[in-house]
């Protein structure tokens, strides 16, 4: 690609570089000059501008976008992704429902390795989405790149995004309680927000003591493909009333504790096939904590074991919320 100042004379055909006033209006940079624009030009005393021009074997910013999207996500509805217009050399790509993006990182990062001008931005992975959301654009920064160094960052990132959508329907929710505790409606509004979020209904609530005969009878007869757990006295250790229940009603518990704060007291376990997710108190707030990552992974039917929580340390300092303290400034510990 050729780029520069030139003369009027010389600039039809040319990609406008830089955006000029020609009397009352206002060319735009991009745009292909036109004799009609070199004639406006001339009559607002101009005699050069700043064009771009491709040169044997360039692709158009429009063109290399499109190609790159098209390999990006080759089956957009497979992926659950809508894929937008070519324009000004981006192409965006965006949610075409609730879900978790689902990347491939290495392919990404070899994509964006080929050339500085081919470039692809996403949310991070297994980031949360309503339908609309942008899940990544994809923008080729110059007027104009080589055709084959499109072709090799096409080959280095097929199929490398999508959006994986809920698998479930609905889940129900547990509340345990206990004299003094804190309230339960907006807790259970919360976690309903939170559900709906994903598309999901909250089929069923329960609310029931806080001991381990009422918490098992309860989690045996609970209506919903996931069950949630919200404890009014927090879970403190494995053995402690939620995970003891779990077992004594015939589920497992495959994790308790995460290194995302807040939403360290979590813990996952499942019923048969029946997905089980013990809430940190946290839950009890509309804010980003633990829960809901864990939460939409288990929606969306991403596998979630216990190194995948531990691997959720490394940005899991979660922004402190109004309705707790600072324990990490607390002295003593």
């Amino acid at each position: 690609m050729k780029f520069g100042p030139v003369a009027l004379c010389d600039a039809s055909g040319a990609i406008l570089a830089h955006s000029v006033k020609a009397g009352e209006r206002k060319l735009r940079k991009g745009v292909t000059l036109t004799p009609e624009h070199i004639a406006e030009l001339q009559q607002a005393g101009l005699t050069e501008v700043t064009v771009a021009r491709l040169g044997p074997g360039d692709s158009h910013e429009d063109d290399a976008a499109a190609m790159l999207a098209a390999a990006l996500v080759p089956d957009p509805a497979q992926a659950n992704l809508r894929v937008t217009e070519a324009f000004t050399g981006r192409v965006n790509l965006l949610a075409d429902g609730p879900g978790v993006v689902v990347l491939d990182t290495d392919a990404l990062q070899r994509f964006n390795q080929v050339n500085p001008m081919i470039t692809v931005a996403t949310v991070p992975q297994y980031q949360q989405m309503t339908a609309g959301g942008m899940v990544a654009t994809i923008k080729v920064i110059s007027y104009a790149v080589p055709l084959s160094d499109v072709r090799n960052a096409t080959q280095q990132a097929q199929d490398a995004i999508r959006l994986s959508m809920p698998k479930y329907t609905n889940a129900g929710l547990v509340v345990t309680e206990i004299a003094g505790g804190p309230s339960n409606e907006k807790g259970i509004a919360a976690i309903r927000n939170r559900v709906e979020a994903l598309g999901m209904d909250l089929s069923e609530v329960q609310v029931v003591p806080h001991r381990m005969d009422d918490l098992t009878a309860s989690l045996s007869s609970i209506c919903g493909e996931i069950v949630l757990i919200l404890t009014g006295s927090a879970t403190s250790d494995e053995n402690d009333v939620a995970p003891a229940s779990v077992r004594a009603a015939g589920g497992i518990v495959d994790r308790f504790g995460m290194p995302v704060d807040p939403g360290n007291l979590l813990f996952l376990g499942a019923s048969g096939d029946r997905p089980i997710i013990g809430l940190p108190g946290c839950a009890r707030s509309p804010a980003l904590n633990g829960a809901d990552w864990v939460l939409s992974r288990v929606a969306c039917g991403i596998e979630t074991t216990g190194a995948d929580i531990a691997a959720m340390g490394v940005g899991g300092l979660l922004k402190e919320i109004p309705t707790r303290p600072q324990p990490r400034a607390a002295k003593g510990k």
